[in-house]
């Protein structure tokens, strides 16, 4: 049971969103203390015992996390807890402490990083002491002494330098203990160095080398490493080295997502405004920065110190200048609360289709923009609009087009005003802020704009800080930013309803619609603004199932890629909706990239499935389960089932070897799925293993031996040696050589047996398969490409090309690519190449294609096929 003192806290502070706080500004510094320290002992006359249950520790963790949401959204938390717990424990943070922190600011630092362990977060703390270190110098009589800014350590200084270390090093420990809150304190052991200059310097080090495994065995034991900056030769002999150098080597080792620098003033602040550095993008503000003219000593030596460790970590990785009081809002939030240094990307602003990279635009296009993936328009012809623009337009983006933003100089219809016509960005973009660069860069060449988002877009919160003003109606959204005349906004507004009018929505605002010769009045105060978004927002729909024969799809496993994947194509679907969503480890928690209507997972059982199906909740289940898991809820199903029976598509390869069930390539078994209700979705690297080898069946003279190469999301989010990407990068992974169950499935659905050997790459998404066939007689290229193309000529989702086909260009499409027909100089001996992608028409693309064919649908009904 919580104890009342924190949900009385809780309430009472909720609506608070100050950034100011020793804890988190939702819950009092004695509230969160009471509710820390209640691991074992009472508060008030509230007591909670914790054994170690699972139980009781998701419980924890949920309610913290619940407390995080008062200093940001739930979706701001939820996600960076996604980013932060997206890789091993002990790259999520190193945390360098200041000695003036452990001195002035203990309970808070705890505090601070206690809530982080609460959460499932494991940082690596390291911290100085040096006030106190000079402290007890001069009460020893010691004078320091600096020589280009290093401490000269000698063997006095170097004896009390240790005792100082140990002393503060289990202060910390034992301050994190009475939390309870496990921490193992390392004051030495992990840094190996050499003299940095033994007659200068005395016993200073320059280190050579970490152990990381004393860091790694901490974490493994469920206890937070608490490091001192203390090195040791490999004699064993001790040597001072400086905090933040240590705080580096140690990144440079573990490449976490987060470094962070706790200092009292939270952040680095501007020396002639002085207002606080939100955040430093290196690549883009590197330069200048350093030309400022209060940029000098200390700070310019911060900054090319923290340039030069960036530059060599992922771009993930980024340093965060913050107070232990604003730790959590610097980490969960996406404004942030101290100074954020990253190496980011430089930007750019171009206003015509050359300047262009039309590869990245189409991929960032293709694989965000919901126009694009719902068929609305293809990129081609967007482009062809941008070049036939009267007014002109204003492309800007980063460099990687992670961020893509579009501003015509003037709307359709005519208002005068620009309109802001995309913008998108990937999420990766969203969580390193991309997004406010690009847009800092565009809200200065376009100081007045007006754009519009779909109702329920996900991000559209942030839609709302940027505005000024907003008009909701038929499930859009239109802003505007520096209209400040009430007849340009009225203008915008009325252009944006006769739009509205025109688009087939079965929506109306509750806060009504204009009627003939009415005028109605507009504030351009944000907060009344919102006032008016908010009052009319509700669910949106195309259509109504009264209009057209919806069919209800549930969801079993969808936690994975190919589950997301699913839940996208469903959701642009004109005749797919989802009533379930099944998934163990993420129940409670609402379906991320739905928007027909609320969902939130839940865990069914087999039972509940048999409940569900008996009832006519559903019309068809995917079961995007793991091998051999999927049985009991066939079984179930199965047990009721009289007259009509249920549509199931099983994912998994539980049913691709069983003749009850349909095998379903479309290209080859067409036929047999319409009207099928047991569907058995093909193996991605079957699919394009499949396609590529079936025109010449008929004309092999031998075992095609197929090398395949996969993204590694094929295998699948489980962290493994197969997706980690410190394990692939520069390399490429075989794996499963002989007896790979794909081979087992092309082998026996081709009726030929088959040589296969799959590879991982450090590529996320994509399939090439090259596809080496005996010939049983000689042919040319041109023989062998005609089979192709006949034999795909009406497939929709196989392209044939006279080249050789690429993963990038094929990653993120629904169709599969073939091409190279590299034939022997013999004519007896071709190679073939195919790609797929193996998480659309190697997966979920797939299963779409099959249940529109299974529940009477256009074969080709919601998947874009441009």
């Amino acid at each position: 049971m919580i104890p009342r003192t924190i949900i009385a806290a809780h309430l009472a502070r909720s609506t608070t969103l100050r950034a100011s706080f020793a804890y988190p500004s939702c819950v009092s510094r004695t509230a969160v203390r009471c509710f820390i320290n209640s691991r074992g002992s009472s508060c008030e006359t509230q007591q909670r015992s914790y054994s170690g249950s699972t139980s009781a520790a998701q419980s924890e963790k949920e309610t913290i996390t619940k407390l995080l949401y008062n200093i940001g959204s739930r979706k701001e938390v939820e996600q960076y807890l996604r980013h932060f717990s997206s890789v091993e424990s002990q790259k999520f943070a190193v945390i360098k402490v200041g000695g003036a922190v452990l001195t002035d600011e203990l309970d808070t630092l705890t505090s601070a990083i206690t809530f982080l362990n609460r959460v499932g977060l494991y940082p690596i703390v390291l911290h100085g002491a040096g006030p106190q270190l000079n402290n007890l110098l001069e009460k020893a009589g010691v004078v320091p002494d600096y020589h280009d800014g290093i401490r000269i350590t000698d063997e006095k200084t170097l004896e009390i330098a240790r005792k100082v270390f140990m002393a503060e090093n289990l202060k910390l420990v034992e301050s994190l203990e009475k939390m309870g809150t496990r921490a193992r304190p390392l004051p030495g052991g992990v840094f190996t160095a050499q003299y940095l200059d033994k007659e200068r310097y005395g016993f200073v080090g320059k280190i050579t080398g970490v152990n990381k495994e004393v860091i790694e065995a901490s974490i493994r034991a469920g206890a937070l490493p608490i490091l001192t900056s203390l090195a040791e030769t490999p004699s064993g002999q001790i040597l001072n080295v400086n905090a933040d150098v240590a705080a580096g080597e140690l990144a440079r080792v573990l490449e976490p997502l987060k470094i962070v620098y706790l200092n009292e003033k939270n952040g680095l602040y501007n020396g002639e405004t002085g207002k606080k550095i939100d955040v430093i993008n290196l690549d883009e503000e590197y330069e200048d920065l350093l030309k400022q003219p209060w940029v000098k000593y200390g700070t310019k030596l911060k900054i090319k110190e923290i340039k030069e460790l960036l530059d060599h970590l992922p771009r993930s990785s980024s340093v965060a200048i913050i107070s232990a009081g604003h730790l959590h809002k610097e980490l969960f939030t996406d404004s942030g609360a101290g100074t954020l240094i990253r190496r980011g990307f430089k930007l750019f602003h171009h206003n015509s289709l050359q300047q262009l990279d039309k590869d990245r635009f189409r991929k960032i296009m293709e694989r965000e923009d919901p126009t694009v993936k719902s068929g609305q328009i293809s990129v081609s012809s967007y482009l062809h609009q941008l070049e036939n623009s009267k007014e002109g337009f204003k492309a800007y983006g980063d460099e990687p087009y992670e961020v893509l933003a579009v501003v015509r100089n003037n709307d359709e219809a005519g208002s005068g005003v620009p309109k802001l016509d995309k913008f998108i960005a990937t999420k990766a973009a969203v969580l390193n802020n991309v997004t406010d660069n690009v847009w800092a860069l565009l809200s200065k060449d376009y100081p007045a704009l007006t754009w519009e988002v779909d109702e329920n877009d996900a991000n559209k919160g942030w839609h709302f800080d940027k505005a000024e003003g907003s008009f909701t109606k038929g499930g859009k959204t239109l802003f505007w930013k520096g209209l400040s005349d009430i007849g340009t906004i009225e203008k915008v507004v009325s252009n944006f309803l006769d739009s509205q009018s025109k688009r087939a929505v079965n929506a109306a605002t509750s806060g009504g619609s204009f009627a003939a010769g009415q005028r109605r009045s507009f504030s351009t105060m944000k907060q009344a603004s919102r006032s008016l978004a908010v009052g009319s927002r509700r669910m949106f729909s195309t259509s109504t199932s009264s209009q057209r024969d919806v069919k209800k799809i549930g969801l079993i496993g969808a936690r994975g890629y190919t589950g997301q994947e699913l839940i996208r194509l469903v959701n642009n679907h004109p005749s797919l909706e989802i009533s379930f969503v099944s998934s163990r480890e993420l129940e409670g928690k609402p379906l991320e990239g739905y928007t027909k209507s609320s969902i939130n997972y839940v865990n069914l059982s087999a039972e509940q499935v048999k409940e569900k199906t008996k009832s006519g909740e559903v019309d068809a289940w995917i079961l995007a389960l793991p091998n051999g898991v999927c049985k009991p809820f066939v079984e179930a199903v199965e047990s009721i089932e009289e007259g009509r029976k249920m549509v199931l598509c099983d994912l998994s390869a539980d049913f691709r070897f069983t003749d009850s069930w349909t095998y379903g390539l479309p290209e080859f078994n067409r036929a047999k799925i319409p009207g099928a209700t047991r569907i058995s979705n093909p193996g991605c690297y079957a699919t394009g293993s499949q396609l590529a080898i079936r025109p010449l069946l008929s004309h092999l003279g031998g075992a095609p031996s197929i090398f395949g190469v996969s993204g590694y999301s094929g295998a699948g989010t489980k962290p493994s040696p197969n997706n980690d990407l410190n394990n692939l990068t520069d390399n490429l992974i075989p794996y499963s050589l002989t007896n790979h169950i794909h081979e087992r499935e092309v082998s026996h659905h081709l009726g030929y047996d088959v040589n296969f050997m799959p590879h991982v790459a450090p590529f996320f998404q994509g399939i090439s398969l090259t596809v080496n066939m005996p010939l049983n007689k000689t042919m040319t290229a041109g023989d062998i490409r005609e089979l192709y193309e006949v034999a795909y000529g009406d497939e929709k989702l196989v392209h044939v090309i006279k080249g050789v086909p690429w993963v990038k260009e094929n990653s993120g499409k629904h169709f599969a690519r073939i091409g190279g027909f590299g034939v022997h100089s013999s004519g007896k001996r071709v190679v073939v190449v195919a790609t797929i992608d193996n998480l659309l028409k190697g997966a979920a693309t797939q299963a779409v294609q099959n249940l529109n064919l299974a529940l009477g649908l256009g074969e080709y009904t919601g998947i874009p096929l441009d």
